[in-house]
């Protein structure tokens, strides 16, 4: 897993009608006419011609959402946060073009759970590429103990601080990866209230660069402004909803193997937002024999 996992904003953001288009699927079928049809069901059309899958991707859900207002002469480009959480938001002009911005462009924003701001004023609407980060800028991590994120007594680490497959980058170099059969109970390592979710994805793709931001997964803000990361988690693996409170030691969800991933398997991280960039956090944890004592060093899994 990679630090930037979900955190770039998309700016179209395809919601899911059913359980089947939440698992990728589209059905392309004939009508009684003979006519092509599409849908993300197949009930009552089996009986209607033969039903073909057809595969899609599905993305990741969007951080932020970009709109323009029109006002006074002017356009403003607002910047909506999706998530149960802060955002840091940086917008870009398209390459080769120059749009006259107040302030100018790129500019730069901290945007609060569920709002919106404006972060641009143009002379006119015009295209605009934009960065979005989990988290505030201003986060201060304190020194605390989190608990044992599965709902097991075994405990086998696959990988630790600094494991060379994946955790080498700042975002992940503090990941710890826990051996888990698929379908272990997910438990939140610390109170804290559900910023971010994704469990839209299927199978795991270890051998595909783009799946590092297509593991299902759950991003728990803290009170000082770090984030915990569970992720790889089953498809239907995710059990609470943005701006959830949770508990240390409470079911959030269900360990699994979607992502580029090798093997089943929790991905467990502590972020912080270091200005436009994710850097993971060392922390303490209770596991299920004590204190558990982590170190920069080389694992096989992931």
């Amino acid at each position: 897993m990679r630090a930037c996992l979900a955190s770039a904003a998309i700016l179209a953001l395809l919601v899911p009608a059913s359980a089947d288009a939440q698992s990728g699927r589209i059905y392309r079928w004939s009508d009684l006419n003979g006519s092509t049809r599409y849908s993300d069901r197949t009930e009552g059309h089996a009986t209607q011609g033969g039903i073909a899958e057809i595969p899609i991707r599905v993305e990741p859900a969007a951080v932020a959402r970009l709109r323009f207002e029109h006002r006074d002469g002017r356009h403003l480009a607002w910047i909506d946060n999706t998530l149960g959480g802060p955002i840091e938001v940086m917008v870009h002009a398209v390459p080769g073009t120059t749009p006259a911005s107040d302030p100018p462009l790129p500019a730069r924003a901290t945007v609060p759970s569920g709002q919106g701001v404006v972060v641009a004023v143009l002379a006119q609407a015009t295209g605009l590429r934009v960065e979005a980060i989990p988290g505030s800028p201003s986060a201060q991590p304190r020194d605390v103990e989190y608990g044992y994120p599965l709902g097991t007594a075994a405990l086998r680490i696959t990988q630790a601080w600094g494991g060379r497959h994946s955790h080498a980058d700042a975002g992940n170099r503090h990941a710890v990866d826990f051996a888990a059969p698929l379908g272990t109970t997910v438990l939140a390592a610390r109170d804290g209230v559900v910023m971010q979710t994704e469990g839209s994805f299927d199978d795991a793709a270890p051998d595909d660069p783009d799946a590092l931001e297509r593991a299902n997964f759950i991003r728990v803000l803290h009170h000082d402004g770090t984030m915990a990361l569970y992720a790889h988690l089953q498809p239907g693996g995710v059990h609470v909803r943005v701006g959830q409170r949770v508990r240390r030691g409470q079911a959030i969800g269900l360990s699994g193997n979607t992502g580029r991933s090798t093997a089943p398997h929790l991905h467990f991280v502590v972020q912080a937002n270091r200005g436009m960039r994710l850097e993971s956090v060392p922390f303490r944890m209770f596991g299920p024999r004590g204190i558990l004592r982590f170190s920069e060093s080389i694992g096989a899994g992931d």
